[in-house]
């Protein structure tokens, strides 16, 4: 008799718990998007933290590592990223070819690359700035796994990122820039810093 009772005791515990696993998932269905909803992490809305690196005088903000183990397909939502440009977090399968680009990439390709030890080295320039694109392209040159391009929205003209590291500037300062990719660059924190 205490056995049946355990056991009913042991398949009502069962039970709730698979009743509640199954109310935790939250499906947004409608017909333009059948993907479920996800709701951001606690570190996709986390405050940056107060880690820093300094540079040659400049200091690189260390951010909370957002999840990097879901893959995106193009045009699938996700939770926000922690900065501008993005340090880690959600990334499509692919990559973007190493070097100095013309055109804004998106984060989520950009991501991936960060995500192999790359280094990120973008400007926002508004009004134009070809004087600095051909100074932060003759930099990024030298290094076999940068990638550079145009980046609207930052709160600086440059910003340099790593998986977890950014770094913001106002002009080109060769030394911090430098610094900042070869202190990163095939280089843990990031996941995969020995993929090309």
């Amino acid at each position: 008799m205490i056995c049946r009772i355990e056991r009913r005791k042991l398949s009502i515990f069962a039970l709730s718990c698979l009743a509640a696993s199954v109310a935790a998932v939250v499906w947004t269905a409608t017909d333009e998007d059948p993907t479920p909803a996800v709701a951001p992490t606690a570190a996709a809305t986390a405050e940056p933290t107060a880690a820093t690196a300094t540079f040659a005088g400049g200091t690189a903000q260390r951010l909370p590592e957002q999840t990097r183990n879901p893959h995106v397909a193009v045009g699938e939502r996700h939770p926000p990223y922690n900065s501008r440009p993005a340090t880690s977090g959600w990334h499509h399968v692919e990559t973007v070819r190493w070097g100095v680009h013309d055109v804004v990439i998106p984060d989520e390709y950009l991501v991936h690359n960060l995500e192999h030890g790359g280094v990120g080295i973008h400007y926002d320039c508004p009004q134009g700035c070809d004087d600095l694109v051909e100074e932060l392209a003759a930099i990024a040159r030298r290094y076999d796994k940068t990638v550079m391009s145009p980046y609207q929205g930052m709160d600086t003209t440059i910003g340099l990122t790593s998986w977890t590291f950014i770094d913001r500037l106002d002009e080109v300062d060769e030394k911090r820039i430098t610094e900042f990719i070869e202190a990163h660059m095939s280089q843990p924190p990031a996941p995969e810093y020995s993929v090309r």
